[in-house]
């Protein structure tokens, strides 16, 4: 396997599995072996959520293909980190244990405010409402703007990843 960047541990648990390289490097081994892909990393390591419980009911959801959808606010990316159609990506559970590879099939960057119904639809959580999705994510994003020292604002960029289920080890 090739050394690459992407196999650096990016989530910061309070009790972090063991060796996160090590972990990584034989799920994406094995992933290889059982499918025909054959990326030599994944594009991005991740959970979905700020908190270790929050990354364990997301995954679930992610799991039954309940998820098929996440949004970032764009300031977190830099133009080369975007994602793209095609992208792999290793999620993890809650505490950083590799779990699944999804791949992202549309990405469309637009205000928060123009987020629609079937959107929120595809990201599978709570009830599956647009007033669900946008008062979750609002204040999902407040938390992080006032870690971060921004104000949040329905105006601001929001990178919409739809994504399928592209393997989950037997």
């Amino acid at each position: 396997m090739t050394d690459h960047p992407s196999f650096a541990p990016i989530l910061n648990y309070p009790e972090p599995i063991e060796d996160f390289d090590a972990a990584y490097r034989s799920f994406w081994a094995r992933f290889q072996r059982e499918t025909s892909e054959r990326a030599p990393a994944p594009r991005y390591i991740d959970a979905f959520g700020d908190s270790r419980v929050m990354h364990d009911e997301l995954l679930a959801l992610v799991l039954s293909q309940t998820k098929q959808a996440t949004a970032s606010l764009a300031r977190w990316y830099t133009e080369e980190e975007l994602p793209r159609v095609g992208d792999l990506a290793l999620i993890t559970d809650g505490r950083g244990a590799p779990a699944c590879v999804i791949r992202t099939t549309r990405v469309d960057i637009l205000p928060v405010r123009e987020v629609d119904a079937d959107f929120a639809y595809a990201e599978g959580e709570g009830d599956r409402s647009y007033d669900y999705w946008i008062t979750e994510h609002r204040k999902f994003w407040s938390r992080e703007a006032e870690r971060e020292g921004f104000v949040y604002s329905d105006d601001l960029d929001v990178v919409c990843e739809r994504f399928e289920l592209a393997w989950v080890p037997s």
